[in-house]
């Protein structure tokens, strides 16, 4: 006679797999048509206007009408693209199927327009949102919440091309979940399984390698922890100034009650930093800081700074003005920037450690989640020497955040005409 739990978990496996591969396979097709537009709007298009990526008269003036395509998207497209994004976290609850593509197609226009935001958001919603439809159809008696985190385990192994992100954000989600009795491994079970499913069907596409082309960590020491403590603790003390900013901004745009008015003068604005900053400050940062971690000795502490501050600038105006795009990976990108300036600064400290610790800290202010921030940490630089050190290191940023704001609006804004 078989258990009741094994029944349970098994009756969810084949689904999960579905879900898993279905879950890689619209990712693909979404960061496929973004990554041609991006090649088309940034390498084809420019020389026939006689400049290139980098004129400034382009950089401007493409940021600008990506704001205004995405505006035109988030006002007439059915069910208006979506919730507005500074007020969405990672989850939500399920997004109608009629809004999906209006969101998919500004989640589109964000990433290959240049726009300093990543899928993850969107990408998410959008995957939950048909997971949800076709599930509920095809298998009634699985309840909304089992779909929903079938669907976010799926994206979430195929983003990373791992199940391990899914299996941390998942275990403390269903440790929290005091409505539930059944043992934890239990209801990670099936998440698990769409976990891998995904992150198995992404590697037969592409692969993904998040790690850095810094000199590994190998030789531990105790002063290590107290510097990555600090180290730590400062990426989250920059990362609160903009948390603290992020209201004001969005309260800012949204008195502008346009959308197409916001997302037009948040791409212009967008584009004053480009030019400032460079291509290495825009998109969503995952190229950027390869390129960034590589020709690391050709900055200055100064122009390191820069990067920092513009592409943290450019992250709030892009999640305030109303682009659909995620914070994670940009943020990951100042955290990758933030450790190379600590260590210019301070070169008898390693910069595997610096780079390491800074993303940890901007991580968790973005998600205020101890197990992404430890597993980002660790993904950055080979080896897993440093694992053991990010998990002291972290523990004072945590309790610095403790009962502290997030970056996102807790709060729906009234509506206001045209939007």
């Amino acid at each position: 006679m078989m258990d009741p739990r094994f029944r349970k978990m098994v009756a969810l496996a084949i689904p999960a797999i579905v879900v898993g591969v279905a879950a890689a396979l619209v990712l693909l097709v979404v960061v496929l048509a973004a990554n041609l537009l991006q090649h088309f709007l940034w390498q084809v298009l420019p020389p026939k206007f006689g400049a290139t990526a980098t004129t400034w008269w382009w950089i401007l003036g493409m940021l600008t009408l990506t704001g205004l395509a995405v505006g035109l998207v988030v006002r007439f497209a059915p069910g208006h693209a979506g919730p507005d994004p500074a007020t969405v976290s990672l989850f939500g609850p399920p997004t109608p199927i009629v809004v999906l593509p209006g969101l998919a197609l500004a989640l589109v226009l964000a990433l290959a327009g240049g726009v300093s935001l990543g899928p993850e958001n969107p990408i998410i919603a959008i995957i939950v949102g048909l997971t949800v439809a076709i599930g509920a159809k095809l298998m009634p008696r699985v309840p909304a919440k089992g779909w929903v985190m079938l669907a976010a385990a799926g994206t979430i192994g195929a983003m990373f091309g791992t199940p391990v992100a899914a299996a941390l954000l998942f275990s403390e989600m269903v440790a929290s979940d005091k409505e539930k009795e059944a043992p934890v491994w239990d209801q990670l079970f099936a998440p698990l399984v769409a976990a891998g499913s995904g992150a198995l069907t992404m590697s037969q596409f592409e692969e993904l390698d998040f790690s850095l082309a810094v000199t590994p960590y190998l030789n531990p020491t105790i002063a290590d922890i107290g510097t990555g403590m600090l180290v730590a603790l400062a990426a989250v003390v920059i990362g609160m100034v903009a948390v603290w900013l992020f209201p004001l901004l969005h309260r800012f745009f949204l008195s502008l009650k346009h959308p197409v008015l916001a997302l037009t003068l948040g791409g212009f604005l967008l584009g004053i930093l480009g030019l400032v900053g460079g291509p290495i400050t825009m998109f969503k940062g995952l190229g950027e800081m390869k390129t960034l971690a590589s020709t690391a000795s050709q900055y200055d502490a100064t122009g390191l700074a820069l990067i920092v501050v513009i592409k943290l600038v450019a992250v709030l105006i892009s999640a305030t003005c109303g682009f659909r795009g995620g914070r994670i990976f940009p943020l990951v990108f100042v955290g990758v920037a933030f450790g190379l300036l600590v260590h210019q600064l301070f070169p008898a400290v390693p910069m595997a450690l610096t780079v390491a610790c800074a993303v940890l800290g901007f991580t968790l202010v973005a998600t205020r989640d101890g197990w992404l921030s430890l597993f980002m940490g660790a993904v950055m630089i080979p080896g897993i020497e440093l694992l053991p050190l990010l998990c002291l290191a972290i523990l004072p940023a945590w309790l610095a955040l403790a009962g502290r704001a997030e970056m996102q609006i807790k709060a729906m804004p009234e509506p206001t005409k045209g939007t």
